[in-house]
């Protein structure tokens, strides 16, 4: 097994995946493999790229919450776009399924006293409030046990946000998160000490000193009143018409952007009165949403358990003229990005930028296929697909000196080659006419995005054979993320996508493998897959 870097491999082993894969009895009592029973040993989940130590939780969850990327949810009810489609309760349950441990619940005000959920001022339809968080609440620890964040979008007057509160609290009971742990009165606690535990995210009055000396207290009927500053940016390109950015995939934001520094920017502000109901007040305690003004403010005056959400234009923004500002504020911030309103169609923007300065909750469609929510489900493989991925040790520590646009000085690149050697029984291989390639693209930082592309085999889906090998040098391999896209070459549509798989770097098994591949909808496409074989040395 020194071909497959099996280090632990032993005789005990070796009749084990004799005795599991060899299907002729004679050769299984010799102690030997015929070439079907290796052929089956090689299929097998074995023998698969991604390295089974990391399909379960091994990462340290005793970290706080600051520490890990949560697996994050935007406008979750939504099942299509922003303005039609409709709203279900399936956004939750298959979000839930998927590991996702940060779901957005936009809360408006309904009939009879019941709250709704909707995406506000659209056409999309509408959900009670009250079936939602039983939804939640039935599928909320399947795929993980570790803690599930609602992240309220609260528009809803103090009566019903009363509604609201006592529904969290019939429903979820001794699960809702609404006092400090012991020993965690002032800092934030971690994912083990929340097991099974349901954080509410929402706007909140006073401290938490002041919610626990009322605990027991019955607030119904309180309401308190604050003002909120709120930026209001009007684009002008000098006659005074606003100029709208139009919908696109997420790699042509750096073009538009580009673009819109012709643009004058004209912030202005707004003094917002908003009522809370204490009732629901009192439920937010490790999670409470702080505007964002800027990272010095955030530094003086934040508390620890104040959360941020940032928008992805001022984000991405943020990201580039202060990266290590942005990475000293996630380190002691919960901060939430989310994409733009204009992505009516339900678009996704890359997630990768934002994780490159430490941002735990990247917020995405889950609706919406495509390469962002490939890097999205690739990313969360990592520690069993508990939601939650332990940030490197540079975007923990307090004194980093990391910056995702410089080579890091004291960095440990890694030296990774692929040989790609064949395909096997790639979509459609029921015509066995398509013409295939393979990309295999690297996202991380910005120096290590790269991608390169095989040549194409002619009219054969069914057992392509390549055998060609590519060399990738990666600066931050702790960032990283590989991707195998195999497509039919196509000169007047463009290439059709056959399938994808991907993962972390780092969690790729070494030697001979293979890839299983997926599809746009993130399906098995069994047995689709490549055959590689995987060598890298830091």
């Amino acid at each position: 097994m020194r071909e497959q870097y099996t280090l632990d491999f032993s005789e005990s082993i070796a009749s084990e995946i004799i005795q599991k894969y060899e299907p002729i009895e004679e050769v299984k009592q010799a102690h030997q493999m015929s070439f079907e029973g290796f052929r089956r040993y090689m299929d097998s989940s074995e023998c698969l790229i991604f390295n089974n130590e990391y399909g379960h939780v091994y990462q340290d969850m005793t970290h706080p919450l600051t520490d890990y990327f949560i697996s994050s949810s935007h406008n979750t009810y939504l099942i299509s776009d922003q303005l039609w489609g409709p709203s279900d309760l399936w956004g939750y349950v298959s979000a839930l399924v998927k590991g996702c441990r940060c779901l957005e619940i936009d809360c408006w005000d309904g009939s009879q006293n019941e709250p709704v959920v909707y995406h506000g001022y659209t056409f999309t339809s509408k959900l009670l409030f009250k079936t939602v968080i039983q939804a939640i609440h039935k599928y909320a620890f399947l795929a993980s046990e570790y803690p599930v964040v609602l992240s309220l979008e609260n528009h809803c007057s103090p009566s019903q946000q009363e509604v609201m509160a006592d529904s969290l609290l019939a429903t979820f009971g001794d699960a809702l998160l609404s006092y400090t742990l012991d020993n965690f009165s002032d800092r934030l606690p971690s994912p083990e000490a929340l097991k099974f535990k349901i954080l509410v995210r929402n706007k909140k009055i006073g401290t938490l000193r002041e919610t626990l000396e009322r605990r027991g207290s019955d607030m119904h009927g309180q309401v308190e009143e604050y003002e909120e500053e709120e930026e209001v940016e009007q684009e002008e390109d000098g006659s005074g018409a606003t100029e709208p950015e139009p919908v696109g995939d997420f790699r042509d934001d750096l073009e538009k952007e580009e673009q819109s520094k012709r643009v004058i920017r004209i912030p202005l502000f707004r003094k917002k009165k908003i009522k809370i109901s204490m009732a629901l007040s009192d439920l937010v305690i490790y999670t409470k949403v702080e505007k964002f003004k800027s990272f010095h403010h955030s530094n003086l005056y934040q508390q620890f358990n104040e959360s941020n959400s940032i928008g992805e234009s001022q984000a991405r923004k943020l990201t580039k003229l202060a990266a290590r500002e942005f990475i000293l504020h996630t380190r002691k911030f919960i901060t939430r990005v989310y994409p733009k309103a204009i992505r009516a169609d339900s678009s996704n923007f890359n997630p990768q930028e934002f994780w490159n300065v430490g941002c735990q909750m990247v917020a995405l469609n889950f609706q919406t296929p495509g390469l962002p929510m490939d890097l999205q489900n690739g990313k969360f493989l990592d520690n069993g697909c508990s939601g939650y991925v332990l940030k490197p040790r540079f975007l923990r520590d307090k004194k980093t000196k990391f910056n995702p646009h410089k080579v890091p000085i004291d960095g440990n690149p890694l030296t990774l080659t692929i040989r790609l050697i064949s395909g096997i029984q790639l979509p459609p291989s029921y015509q066995n006419k398509a013409d295939t390639l393979v990309i295999v693209e690297i996202f991380g930082v910005p120096n290590d995005q790269m991608k390169q592309q095989s040549r194409v085999i002619k009219k054969n889906a069914f057992n392509p054979r390549w055998n060609e090998t590519f060399t990738f040098v990666i600066q931050v391999p702790e960032l990283a993320l590989i991707r195998f896209v195999a497509e039919n070459q196509g000169f007047i549509a463009g290439n059709e996508f056959l399938g994808q798989y991907t993962l972390p770097v780092l969690c790729m098994n070494r030697g001979y493998r293979r890839v299983p591949l997926f599809s746009k909808l993130g399906e098995s496409l069994e047995p689709a897959s490549l055959f590689i074989y995987v060598w890298y040395i830091r």
